[in-house]
């Protein structure tokens, strides 16, 4: 066997093996002799079948086998040997000449690697970001505070329609008549609501259910009848205000105190607004770390300027999705790829020179704040410790789900090491401006 390292663009060699017939016949007679074993070629019996026979079936195959398994094992092996740091993975080279198994006696493989550039970042105070705080405004703690206080309160009975009510309605098109049907304009558009504001209960007016519905289950569901019995339902209907509900906030006593906190944090109106801006100040503070590490990964890539072999990356994008994504495809998004391909190598270089880990406590951590905000999207705000236990296991042994809380927990902590190294300075923002920041990245 032989290894040659040849040298192509920047950052991209081939390695050329040739394997001797020799080299593998061990293997291929070992392999020949299992399929002699298994085969079943009529006229034998099982494990009875002339070596010949199986050398003139299946040989070429397994010569071909095993000699491309032992060149790209060897090929691994010269890259650790010679501590080559390699991209991406090892592809067969469009320079692959072909071969000849039937006669050849020696075959040679070729493939192809991308090197990866040596990173050199000297990172100091004199390198420069912005952390944008968003300033929590009066309408976002009004906002919030109304949602919160909207679980703990109640349905009453109100005079007029003025925003977000429950109405009861009567609907009737002459040829049926849905007494008691509900319609809730808090799933509605301000732009949808426009013609039920202001009405009051015993008023009448004439509505279009597919317009007022654009979605089949709804509609179904205000018409009290099953999906597929709304073809042929003439859509214009008279609609009668019966009823007109709207929550009321409860009152702010003990009672509702210890019902929304029993952990006793909160005990007044001023602590609970207080409790209300530091959850939104949480909520927050996520948009502002996630824009800040888009600020910074963009900062690094462009700073560390890495010469990435561009073509090579190109192919073996090409060879790993086999096909699924022509070259053209390829070309169209290689830019942003090659930008998180860049960010994802950088932070493997920090993990290392920064002796990062993240233990399996902390990513169970994450994986129940992870299904306790799935909880709360579905009215559960305070699960019990032990399902959101059992759901956190659940996710973490989902391979997809699992490494992603991985990735997001050291890039969390890369960015944190990396802020220890430069000057952060922090500026609050309107809510707007921070859209806008967001927006051109």
């Amino acid at each position: 066997m032989k290894i040659v390292r040849e040298q192509r663009e920047e950052n991209n060699s081939l390695l050329r093996v040739t394997i001797e017939e020799k080299d593998c016949a061990q293997e291929v007679e070992k392999a020949l002799r299992d399929y002699r074993r298994k085969a079943n070629i009529p006229g034998f019996r099982p494990g009875m079948v002339p070596m010949g026979i199986v050398k003139k079936i299946y040989g070429k195959g397994v010569l071909a086998e095993q000699s491309y398994r032992m060149a790209s094992n060897a090929a691994f092996d010269y890259l650790q040997k010679e501590k080559i740091d390699y991209l991406g993975d090892v592809i067969p080279s469009e320079e692959q000449g072909d071969f000849d198994f039937e006669n050849g006696k020696e075959f040679e493989f070729v493939f192809e690697i991308g090197e990866a550039p040596a990173i050199a970042l000297d990172l100091s105070e004199k390198d420069k970001l912005t952390y944008n705080r968003i300033k929590v405004d009066k309408k976002m703690h009004d906002d919030y505070r109304s949602n919160f206080l909207r679980r703990f309160g109640r349905l009453v009975d109100t005079e007029k329609v003025t925003a977000d009510e429950a109405l009861g309605v009567t609907l009737d098109n002459g040829e049926m008549n849905v007494a008691d049907a509900y319609v809730g304009l808090i799933s509605m558009s301000e732009e949808e609501r426009k013609p039920f504001i202001g009405k009051k209960v015993g008023d009448k007016m004439q509505v279009d259910i597919n317009d007022l519905y654009k979605n089949p289950s709804q509609r179904a569901a205000v018409l009290q009848v099953k999906q597929n019995e709304l073809e042929g339902i003439k859509p214009e209907f008279s609609l009668e205000i019966t009823k007109i509900r709207k929550f009321a906030e409860p009152e702010l006593n003990e009672e509702f105190f210890k019902m929304a906190f029993p952990g006793g944090n909160v005990t007044s109106e001023a602590e609970l607004d207080k409790f209300v801006d530091e959850e939104i100040g949480k909520e927050l503070a996520r948009e502002s770390d996630y824009l800040f590490t888009l600020q910074l990964r963009d900062y690094l890539v462009k700073k560390a300027a890495l010469k990435m072999p561009e073509a090579f990356l190109k192919r073996w994008l090409y060879t790993i999705n086999e096909g699924k994504f022509s070259m053209e495809e390829i070309e169209k998004d290689f830019d942003q790829f090659l930008k998180m391909f860049t960010w994802n190598y950088l932070q493997k270089h920090f993990v290392q020179t920064e002796n990062i880990s993240v233990s399996k406590e902390e990513a169970t951590a994450e994986a129940k704040a992870l299904a306790a905000a799935q909880f709360a999207q579905y009215g559960m705000p305070s699960a019990p410790d032990d399902m959101l236990a059992g759901y956190a296991e659940k996710i973490l042994a989902d391979k997809e789900q699992g490494q992603k809380i991985y990735e997001k927990l050291y890039e969390v902590k890369v960015v944190e090491a990396v802020k220890q190294k430069i000057k952060v300075t922090e500026k609050a923002v309107s809510a707007d401006d921070f859209a806008k920041l967001a927006k051109e990245l």
